[in-house]
C-alpha cells in the first residue's frame, strides 16, 4: 500500500508539475524560459481554431504571462529545433527526442493516404519525395503545382475534404518520412523530408518509415510513459496513456516496469478508486499561487476525467455543439486561481473593434469573493498580450456583471 495523499496535495503536485504553481516572471520572457516550460510539459496541442489565439501559443501565456510568440515559431522552425510537429495527444508540438518513440506507437492512418488507389498513392509519393529532396519546404498546394497533379475525382463533404496530394503528404507525415518544417500565415504545413526537420542527434535512432524491434518498442513506450508521468506529477495509468495517446494495455505494463525500478511510486489519493502513481521527481508544494486562463487544449485540461477528479470541474468543449445547445459558449477557458478552478469564460479576440470580448462569464460553486477582480486582471494581461485595447463584457453568465465592473479598471 502506498503513501496516502489528500486531494489538495494531489492537486498541488499536478499544478507544480505542469508549471502552474508559482508567480510568473516579472522580467521579459526569454527563449530559455519558453524552452524550459516546453521541456516540463513535454508537448503543446495544435488546433486550427483561431478565435482567440493559436492554441499552441496559449499554454506559454498561461504559465509565463505576456511573451513574444515568435519565440515559439523560432524554437519550432529554426535548426536545431527544440520542438517539432507530430501526432501525440492530437496534432502537437513535441520534443524532437520523442519523435522516434512516438512514431512507433502512433497510428493515425485514417487521416492520411490509406484507402487511396495504391497506384496513384505510390506515384504521388515518389513525385513528392523527389521534389522535396531538392527544394525548400513546401505546402500541399505548392507541391500540387510543382508536381502538376490535377484532381480527377470530385471532392465530397467527408472529413477535411483533402486533395490526393494532401492525403499522400499526411500519410508520409504519419509514417515519419516527411515532417512539418513550419507553418505559413494561413496555418498550412510546410513539408520537408524528415531528415531536414529532425536535429542531427535524433536522426540516428531509426531510419524514416522503419519500425523498431519489439524490445526497442517497449523501451520507447517506457520512455513516453515516464515523460507523461513526469509532466503530470501524479496520475493513473489512464492519465499517462492519454497524454501521448498510447495504448492502455501496453501502458499498464510500462507502469508496472517503472514502478519496479522506483521511477513511479504507488500512492493513494482520497476519493480516487484507480491505482495511482507519483513520479519520483514530483514535489508537493505547501501552497500554490498561480493565476491562469487555460486553453481548452491545455495539457492540464485535455484529460477531462482527470480534470474533474482533481478540481471537481466538469468541462466539455462546445465548439462542435450547435449554438442553441451550448451551455457556456464556443471557446471557453477555465480560470485557475491558486489551486482551484473558480470560473470559466467564453472569449473572442475581436480584432476589428480592438477588444477582448467576453461573451460569457460563469463562476464555479464556492468561487471566492475576489474572483471577478482577479479574472479582470488576467483578462487585462491577455488583452495586452494580444495587442487589444481593452475588455468588453457581454451580459451572459452569473459572473458577467461583476466582471464588467472590474474590467472597467483595465481599459
Amino acid at each position: 500500500m502506498g503513501a496516502a495523499l489528500s486531494l489538495p496535495q494531489a492537486r498541488r503536485i499536478a499544478l507544480k508539475a505542469q508549471g502552474l504553481a508559482g508567480i510568473r516572471p516579472a522580467q521579459p520572457v526569454t527563449a530559455r524560459e519558453v524552452g524550459r516550460i516546453f521541456a516540463q510539459i513535454q508537448l503543446v496541442q495544435i488546433d486550427s481554431v483561431n478565435v482567440l489565439s493559436r492554441s499552441h501559443y496559449l499554454p506559454f501565456f498561461s504559465r509565463l504571462g505576456s511573451y513574444d510568440t515568435t519565440i515559439v515559431d523560432t524554437l519550432a522552425g529554426t535548426a536545431p529545433r527544440k520542438m517539432m510537429e507530430y501526432w501525440a495527444h492530437e496534432a502537437s508540438m513535441v520534443r524532437p527526442a520523442h519523435f522516434n518513440d512516438l512514431r512507433q506507437w502512433q497510428n493515425r492512418r485514417w487521416v492520411g493516404s490509406d484507402g487511396m488507389d495504391a497506384g496513384l498513392r505510390d506515384r504521388l509519393e515518389q513525385d513528392i519525395l523527389t521534389v522535396l529532396s531538392r527544394s525548400r519546404p513546401l505546402t500541399a498546394r505548392q507541391l500540387t503545382a510543382r508536381i502538376g497533379h490535377e484532381e480527377t475525382v470530385a471532392k465530397d463533404e467527408w472529413g477535411w475534404n483533402w486533395s490526393a496530394v494532401k492525403r499522400t503528404l499526411e500519410g508520409l507525415f504519419e509514417r515519419g518520412i516527411v515532417g512539418a518544417a513550419s507553418r505559413n500565415e494561413q496555418f498550412e504545413r510546410r513539408y520537408a523530408l524528415i531528415e531536414k526537420v529532425l536535429p542531427p542527434r535524433e536522426r540516428l535512432a531509426c531510419a524514416p518509415g522503419e519500425k523498431m524491434d519489439d524490445d526497442e518498442r517497449r523501451l520507447a513506450l517506457s520512455r513516453l510513459v515516464s515523460a507523461a508521468a513526469q509532466a503530470h506529477g501524479i496520475g493513473t495509468a489512464r492519465c499517462f496513456a492519454d497524454y501521448f495517446r498510447l495504448p492502455a494495455k501496453e501502458v499498464s505494463q510500462a507502469v508496472a516496469q517503472l514502478t519496479a525500478t522506483g521511477e513511479l511510486v504507488p500512492v493513494e489519493v482520497a476519493g480516487w478508486g484507480a491505482p495511482t502513481y507519483l513520479h519520483a521527481s514530483a514535489t508537493t508544494p505547501r501552497t500554490v499561487s498561480g493565476r491562469a486562463l487555460l486553453s481548452p487544449f491545455d495539457s492540464l485540461v485535455f484529460e477531462r476525467r482527470r480534470l474533474e477528479q482533481l478540481f471537481n470541474f466538469h468541462y466539455r468543449l462546445e465548439i462542435y455543439t450547435p449554438e442553441p445547445r451550448r451551455k457556456f459558449g464556443y471557446y471557453v477557458l477555465p480560470f485557475l486561481l491558486g489551486e482551484n478552478i473558480v470560473a470559466r469564460v467564453d472569449l473572442k479576440a475581436d480584432r476589428q473593434n480592438g477588444v477582448l470580448l467576453v461573451r460569457g462569464a460563469f463562476a464555479e460553486p464556492g468561487a471566492p469573493a475576489g474572483t471577478a477582480f482577479h479574472l479582470a486582471a488576467e483578462l487585462g494581461l491577455m488583452a495586452n498580450w494580444l495587442g487589444l485595447g481593452g475588455i468588453a463584457v457581454a451580459g451572459n453568465g452569473d459572473l458577467a456583471a461583476k466582471l464588467a465592473a472590474e474590467a472597467a479598471n483595465w481599459q
